[in-house]
């Protein structure tokens, strides 16, 4: 089915005791704390399995002069020492093919430059250190600031620049503007499994048990990378520790792994990255700069905004880092521009994370935004609610939902916003000057082509299949779910089997398009089950109610469906694409963060209080799951406010805090009282679920509702982040 119309009534609507919504614990929460949910590195296949361990570069940019593996090779245990001498010759480096190993060119530090494979880790990781590499260095630039005169027009991800009406002009004329820089540093995801895979050929097809969000999209990259059909590739990923947007690609963990595996014949071959060689072998988040002017008459009205933002990454990758995409949408004005730049250095490959374009984007924004209300003496939410568009301000077309004002008023009231004392250092708890602050929450809504198929079977159990992937973000529950209720079963009844490129392609996790487009593909299975079942009844499917196994219609006889399905069971597929609604509705999920901070007026140390985010996502799928998603996007918009900087060492182009003891994240002790909660909305031209995309939204606004908040305690406005105490000292100095 195609979004060409909005849905109507659909059998999720109006449903006492509805399962879809409950919050209903993991449908895998007793395998994953029992510890029988593999993981990729714990996956076991057939014949003797080999152990990889990548050999970095250690230089910023140059070539490799030498490299020494006699010495590996001698070592106890060592079955291969692959380096770009002797590696299988891969397809060029193209948008899908992603070779390693061929050629002596070092384009960053930490650049895989040999994979030794031994019988065991230990073994691997010991002969790794006797590869002896000799390199000639070449001048790279390490740092946006140094490459930023050089910034190009990025091509790869729609319209890099915006423009409407005469945004120079009419900030240039405006009574009251801000015209603020901001900038953001390279940022981590961090996630619980670092990125492994078991690789094994059984003849020309290749098997990888894997770490991977997108498992259709990583299968023609590696079907692409090999010169191999797509369908001679299966990726299996049932169970995954967290991505954050940093396994939506293929890495070499993956390639190396099939490269060895091929030339080890009949072996299968492990390769996990250590955490510190996650810093430098796959993606992290682009430092941006950014500029943000607005202009506004006296009353606060906007008559222009702008948004300009610089990102980068390695030569020949367009990847840019879309920081101002939501300031195309989320207030009025009728003169607007928005403009991204991206400029090329020599550090590891800058990708999605989590809330990729709004969640740096918004730091600036929403902190633009409060010192716009402090300079016209207007209420921060007064200010958005007075900027409120009554259609897509770029695009003039409609939203299909918007309740941002609705999120703003209910979060004012629980979190009591009145009695914030706009004029900053008012409020002193002993040593600490306390503040309040927030800011809007927007994320855009979308879906990607799935599928999905269905059967029930003999037994009374419907199992579903797709390639669908769970992070962690519940999509086996909600999935369950969104089945139990469309055929009337118990939740008990339902088994849902996903993370494998042999089930109907689906969208993969991230964007938070995951739930939305794999839900989707699930309804239209069940609606074309729904009515397999129901003319083998004698029943008008449009009139026909599925509850407690059994089939029936008003003023009728019920019949089971077990009755209906025969001894082989009887199946359905569905597919859903995302048709015109996508191009006539303007989709996004809207939220408002608001968070009280503290700050200790001698050691200038910072101390989140209390947080409260309200949100609107359309249908709420399971509430435990969605709250789960919400509070953890906050805890991560905490860390880009206050502490979470990937710090460069521009000598030599690495990343000096590569792991988790000095890349710091969130911990329980850095979170004061969190909450989230989602106000009442169907959304008819989203999805047929009538939902939207809530992982990210949670991240989008959070670290500028707390910035704004320390500002409010203490009066020093911090636009470098992170916000860390040297720099609240320098302001109050």
């Amino acid at each position: 089915m195609e979004m060409n119309a909005p849905i109507g009534s659909t059998p999720l609507d109006g449903k006492a005791g509805a399962v879809v919504g409950k919050p209903l614990d993991r449908a895998e929460g007793p395998l994953k704390v029992t510890g029988r949910a593999p993981y990729a590195y714990e996956y076991e296949g057939e014949g003797e399995t080999a152990y990889g361990y990548v050999v970095q570069a250690s230089i910023g940019k140059g070539r490799l002069t030498s490299i020494d593996t006699a010495a590996a090779e001698r070592a106890p245990g060592v079955l291969l020492v692959m380096t770009w001498k002797n590696a299988p010759r891969l397809q060029p480096k193209s948008q899908k093919s992603i070779p390693e190993l061929q050629s002596d060119a070092i384009d960053y530090y930490g650049q895989a430059v040999a994979l030794v494979v031994a019988e065991s880790f230990e073994q691997a990781r010991a002969a790794a250190y006797l590869v002896k590499a000799d390199y000639a260095r070449e001048p790279a630039a390490h740092d946006l600031r140094d490459a930023i005169a050089t910034a190009r027009i990025p091509t790869g991800r729609g319209p890099a620049d915006t423009q409407v009406g005469d945004f120079a002009g009419a900030f240039a004329s405006a009574p009251v503007k801000v015209d603020v820089a901001y900038t953001t540093p390279h940022q981590m995801h961090a996630m619980m499994e670092p990125h492994a895979t078991m690789a094994q050929w059984r003849g020309d097809k290749l098997i990888l048990h894997t770490s991977n969000q997108m498992l259709n999209d990583g299968q023609q990259s590696v079907g692409a990378t090999f010169g191999i059909p797509p369908e001679d590739v299966r990726m299996v990923s049932r169970y995954i520790g967290g991505g954050f947007g940093n396994k939506l690609a293929v890495y070499p963990d993956a390639i190396l792994s099939a490269m060895a595996a091929r030339q080890l014949t009949g072996r299968r071959v492990k390769t996990a990255f250590t955490r510190q060689q996650l810093f430098h072998l796959t993606s992290h988040r682009s430092q941006t700069q950014q500029r943000v002017r607005i202009g506004t008459d006296r009353d606060g009205k906007i008559l222009a905004i702008g948004h300009e933002a610089w990102s980068a990454n390695l030569p020949g990758d367009d990847f840019y880092e879309s920081a101002a995409s939501q300031t195309r949408t989320l207030y009025a004005g009728a003169n607007r521009m928005t403009a991204h730049r991206l400029a090329t250095i020599n550090l590891p490959k800058a990708a999605s994370m989590r809330a990729p374009g709004e969640a740096v984007g918004l730091l600036a924004l929403e902190c633009a935004m409060d010192e716009l209300a402090e300079r016209l003496a207007i209420d921060p939410i007064e200010l958005r609610v007075r900027n409120e568009p009554a259609e897509d301000p770029e695009k003039h077309i409609p939203y299909s939902s918007r309740h941002l004002v609705p999120c703003m008023r209910a979060g004012a009231e629980r979190f009591g916003w009145n009695r914030r004392k706009p004029r900053p250092g008012q409020v002193r708890d002993g040593p600490w000057l306390v503040g309040m602050g927030m800011a809007a929450a927007t994320r855009g809504n979308s879906i990607r082509p799935s599928q999905a198929r269905v059967t029930l079977g003999p037994d009374g159990v419907m199992t579903v299949r797709m390639a669908m992937t769970d992070i962690g973000t519940g999509s086996y529950t909600i999935l369950t779910q969104i089945a139990a209720e469309m055929l009337g079963l118990p939740i008990d009844k339902v088994k849902v089997l996903m993370g494998d490129t042999d089930f109907p392609k689906a969208s993969g996790s991230g964007g938070s398009f995951g739930a939305n487009s794999a839900g989707s593909a699930l309804y239209d299975a069940c609606m074309n089950l729904r009515a397999q079942l129901a003319r083998g009844a004698g029943v008008d499917p449009a009139q026909a109610h599925f509850a407690g196994g059994l089939i029936s219609q008003d003023g009728g006889p019920s019949r089971t469906l077990v009755s209906l399905v025969g001894p082989g069971g009887m199946s359905a597929d569905g597919q859903i694409d995302p048709g015109a609604m996508a191009r006539q509705y303007s989709q996004q999920s809207y939220g408002a963060h608001f968070a009280e901070v503290g700050v200790d007026a001698d050691t200038c140390e910072i101390r989140l209080r209390r947080m409260l985010g309200v949100f609107t996502i359309g249908r709420v799928l399971n509430e435990k799951t969605a709250r789960s998603q919400m509070i953890g996007g906050m805890a991560f918009g905490i860390g880009a406010a206050l502490m979470e900087d990937a710090v460069v060492d521009p000598r030599f182009g690495y990343f000096v805090n590569h792991d988790l003891a000095e890349y710091h994240v969130p911990v329980d002790a850095d979170i004061g009282e969190l909450d989230a909660v989602f106000l009442p909305e169907l959304d008819d031209k989203a999805s047929p679920l009538k939902a939207k995309g809530a992982g990210e939204l949670g991240i989008c606004g959070a670290g500028a509702a707390v910035a704004n908040a320390v500002y409010n305690a203490c009066g020093v406005r911090i636009r470098d982040y992170p916000l860390t105490l040297d720099k609240v000292m320098k302001g109050l100095a």
